[in-house]
């Protein structure tokens, strides 16, 4: 027989290393599957060119429930960037005060004028020129380290054959891709436990707008905090809505950037289109009921609160990627 202390190691020894392994498993699947397996069987894809006007290419992701688009560059015969929301955000927040540009006038002007890649007014003076995409032959795990390194939200993956773009990859796709194999992999343990224990998430310095702020202000915390969505909070500090980077874009359908003076409070009851709303997650819930609640809500985040609703923290889609795929490999993009 033999000692206890010896035993008590053994066991030890095959606890770390069955955490180990468990700790590798949702990183073993990204890397045994390529970008093209995520692609769904039927999806949507608009392309725009640089040349359409910015009025028209705006209307077309509002009616389309897009949030961004590739652009191609007929004389360059190549993709050339990304047409995002976020580049609405910057134009409105930048000129909305400024006493040289009318809004009405932006919106009439072509793509690549926004851009600055002709020679024209440079509107969008901080824009990304260099377009980053992956290969269909890639691994999920490589798409991962990408969206969150450059801290973008689409990841074209594009035919090196052919250059053409077969799909845009998110991180909400990527998170569905594993959910829907949720049951045929190995069950990690730490999945079920608590989300406070494992600490994911932003818990600290969380970006919010109070309900009678302007939407002036909730663009600028958009731009200087570069978030996607932010808690809108009544006069207790309770969460009461959310307001995304996407509800945004409506102001160009409505075409009422005209003014944005108006508080937080009418912004989000001018709202007609789909609202994502607040869906909430508690630090004492699981990983993987946090985990199912966002793949099935269709959302990029949970607003953590506390049993009163008070804002505690943010668990975003970045989080969770970053925790269950890049950790175990010892990668920190988010820190990146």
């Amino acid at each position: 027989m033999e000692p206890p202390s010896q035993v008590s190691f053994q066991e030890k020894k095959r606890v770390v290393q069955k955490q180990e392994v468990e700790a590798t498993i949702y990183m073993n699947f990204m890397k045994s599957h390529c970008c093209y397996d995520a692609i769904p069987t039927s999806c949507k894809l608009v392309i725009f060119d640089t040349k359409l006007q910015v009025k028209k290419a705006f209307f077309a992701l509002v009616s389309n429930g897009l949030r961004a688009a590739p652009l191609w560059d007929n004389k360059l015969q190549r993709f050339v960037g990304m047409l995002t929301i976020t580049d609405f955000i910057n134009i409105l927040h930048c000129y909305y005060r400024s006493p040289l540009v009318q809004m009405y006038e932006l919106e009439n002007h072509k793509i690549e004028t926004w851009r600055g890649d002709s020679f024209q007014n440079v509107y969008l003076q901080c824009s990304n020129h260099f377009l980053i995409s992956i290969s269909p032959e890639a691994s999920l795990f490589d798409a991962i380290y990408s969206l969150l390194k450059y801290k973008i939200h689409r990841l074209p993956v594009i035919d090196p054959v052919s250059g053409n773009v077969l799909h845009i990859l998110t991180h909400k796709r990527i998170l569905k891709f594993l959910h829907i194999f949720w049951k045929k992999i190995p069950k990690p343990s730490f999945i079920g436990k608590q989300i406070q224990e494992l600490g994911i998430g932003t818990f600290r310095n969380i970006a919010t707008v109070q309900q009678t702020a302007t939407l002036y202000d909730a663009l600028s915390i958009f731009v200087e905090r570069r978030v996607s969505a932010l808690p809108v909070l009544d006069e207790k500090g309770k969460v009461v809505s959310l307001y995304s980077r996407f509800d945004v874009i409506n102001l160009a359908a409505q075409k009422t950037y005209n003014n944005l003076d108006v508080t937080m409070q009418e912004a989000i009851r001018r709202r007609v289109c789909f609202v994502e709303g607040v869906i909430k997650c508690y630090p004492d819930e699981t990983l993987e009921t946090i985990i199912d609640r966002i793949v099935k809500a269709e959302v990029h985040r949970l607003v953590l609160v506390d049993r009163t609703n008070m804002v505690k923290g943010i668990v975003s889609l970045s989080d969770l990627l970053q925790a269950m795929v890049l950790a175990p490999a010892g990668i920190d993009a988010l820190l990146s």
